[in-house]
């Protein structure tokens, strides 16, 4: 079963139970799902309020690039158990003589190039995710704001998450060149999302503060 098709009960079971995945790969991915589902609901809850018909085009366009970022936590959440399978199956490859070491060597380092990529890839709709909450912050439903406050940290905790995910299979890549491309791109998205997000919320703080 993809982790995504799991009951919210089965996947924290599955979460808290002594099999390797679902880990923090696929926690990483529900928040980051969920801080998006927030600003979608807010936008939802904008789009029938009396005063924002002026902005339907501009909600409307809003609630459809978050579905869009839905999707695709949702699909980054399900590749990251699947790559991480693919990465125990190659480490329990014979290595009984030179030739299977080779092969086995060969996977071993495919799948963790793949561990990498893939909680990259979870940065990037993190990013994204973060750029469209920024523009929502003071645009939207007061009576919801609070919401976009709990997605911002949410979505920066699936950001950070994703990070250190990247981080520990960085440290099994004998590709060096490769690591440090992918730690500077890794970086480059942090200091602009974390910032973003911080900013957001502290932006919410101050509009409740005004109720």
């Amino acid at each position: 079963m993809k982790i995504a098709d799991m009951k919210v009960t089965e996947l924290i079971n599955a979460v808290g139970s002594d099999a390797p995945a679902p880990g923090g790969g696929a926690v990483a991915g529900l928040a980051g799902g969920i801080g998006v589902a927030l600003t979608m609901m807010v936008n939802g809850l904008t789009l029938s309020k009396k005063g924002f018909e002026d902005d339907r085009e501009r909600i409307l366009d809003a609630i459809a690039k978050g579905n869009e970022l839905k999707e695709r936590f949702v699909d980054v959440m399900n590749r990251d158990s699947e790559v991480f399978d693919v990465l125990i199956e190659s480490l329990a490859l014979p290595k009984e003589n030179d030739a299977q070491k080779a092969i086995r060597r060969g996977a071993v380092q495919a799948s963790f190039r793949n561990c990498t990529e893939v909680p990259l890839t979870m940065m990037e709709v993190c990013l994204e995710s973060i750029d469209l909450l920024a523009t929502l912050v003071g645009t939207t439903n007061p009576n919801v704001v609070s919401d976009l406050g709990i997605a911002a940290l949410t979505l920066k905790t699936a950001m950070q998450s994703a990070w250190l995910n990247v981080l520990i299979n960085l440290s099994s890549l004998k590709d060096k060149e490769y690591a440090d491309e992918c730690c500077h791109k890794g970086e480059a998205m942090l200091a602009h999302a974390i910032p973003l997000a911080e900013e957001c919320y502290e932006k919410v703080l101050k509009v409740i503060e005004k109720k």
